[in-house]
């Protein structure tokens, strides 16, 4: 039987659009499927908390002493330097001016645990020193960020202090995640059998009349002063263990890092 040319050209033309297309619709399948895939391992890991890359740079030093949950000694080219942990607060333990607070010793001895004679890397953010003179740092041992470590297990809270802020989103994940499995000091210092002498002390009011600003530290780690006059002045309670403070004026509590309550007028 004779099939014109024309014919045949326009057949394998149809034939070729049929196998395109099932490429194309079999492409757009398995792009569905891999969407799909994605979005299902975003939801079943939205509760894991991030965790840093370590810094390939930052001075190794020893770890010498462990003053308490959140400081060290460390020796850097045969001299001893004290290191504050960036971005976590512990519970207090040698500070002469407040009792030994709750969980306070476990935090030493969870940091002593981790780090006490071992090598570690610190790692710089924005500022060099505090006012006490103490090395600002985040501690690495190996790839495991120790500031970060004591917060997920639920010895030390998140403690925003701007503009040393480079990891404060996966502390501030780490202590909710922390918080609600009722973690170390989350159960310990809630509890209503904990001693009253060691919980943190929260005040109402400043034994100093003149500084009557109230420098609070929100949930999410923000740091919010409200003075006289504010919405929400007096319900808003200080906890110095938080690190919460007293300002005698506004630019005492900007230059520390502190912004107005937005209900302020």
């Amino acid at each position: 039987m004779f099939i014109p040319k024309k014919f045949l050209y326009m057949a394998g033309g149809v034939v070729v659009i049929l196998v395109v297309g099932i490429l194309i619709g079999s492409s757009f399948g398995n792009e569905k499927e891999n969407l799909i895939s994605e979005q299902t391992v975003a939801v079943n890991n939205k509760d894991i908390v991030n965790t840093a890359t370590a810094p390939q740079s930052g001075e190794l030093a020893k770890v010498v002493r462990v003053v308490d949950g959140d400081t060290i000694n460390v020796e850097i080219n045969g001299k001893v330097e004290p290191v504050r942990y960036i971005g976590i607060d512990t519970p207090e333990t040698v500070d002469p001016r407040k009792p030994v607070q709750c969980f306070g010793v476990e935090a030493s001895k969870k940091n002593k645990e981790l780090v006490e004679g071992k090598m570690v890397r610190l790692e710089t953010d924005i500022t060099n020193r505090d006012k006490y003179n103490r090395l600002l740092r985040y501690i690495w041992l190996d790839d495991v960020l120790i500031n970060q470590e004591l917060v997920e297990q639920g010895f030390a809270k998140s403690y925003s202090y701007p503009p040393d802020i480079k990891y404060q989103d996966i502390f501030v994940a780490a202590e909710k995640k922390a918080r609600e499995d009722k973690l170390g000091l989350w159960t310990a210092c809630t509890s209503e059998t904990a001693p009253a002498a060691v919980a943190p002390a929260t005040q109402t009011s400043t034994s100093d009349p003149s500084c009557t600003i109230k420098g609070n530290i929100s949930t999410t780690g923000e740091k919010i002063y409200h003075m006289q006059g504010c919405g929400s002045y007096s319900k808003t309670t200080i906890d110095e263990s938080r690190g919460e403070k007293w300002f005698c004026t506004e630019a005492e509590a900007q230059t520390a890092g502190w912004r107005k309550a937005l209900n302020c007028h």
